[in-house]
């Protein structure tokens, strides 16, 4: 279960922004998980919750907002909604689009004390 490393690794991310921004506790992080991320939302909020146990983001409130899916289509010189990360394009149902969106994972935004 690599939801458990993203976990972890979201805990590194908040502990070096308390130090650097000298805030005590976390009440909130906003998570920012594309579509196409391969991370399960439910198996990362428990991961979450186990890594961060102790220390400053000890009882946060994980939200996760999720990022569609987006390719540029070179038929269309365009980019384009996708649902999958195979999918024809939506447009013009050419079969060369490039996924340029929704890979992503990112801490958006931390409600701190």
């Amino acid at each position: 279960m690599h939801e458990l490393a993203l976990a972890q690794e979201v805990i590194r991310i908040i502990e070096k922004a308390a130090r650097d921004q000298a805030f005590s506790r976390v009440r909130t992080v906003r998570l920012e998980i594309g579509r196409f991320a391969a991370a399960e939302p439910e198996a990362l909020r428990f991961c979450f919750e186990v890594a961060a146990r102790e220390g400053v983001a000890g009882g946060a409130r994980l939200e996760i907002l999720e990022l569609p899916g987006a390719g540029w289509c070179p038929g269309c010189a365009d980019t384009v909604p996708l649902e999958s990360a195979w999918d024809a394009c939506p447009r013009c149902g050419g079969r060369q689009v490039r996924v340029t969106g929704g890979t992503e994972m990112r801490v958006k935004e931390l409600e701190v004390d």
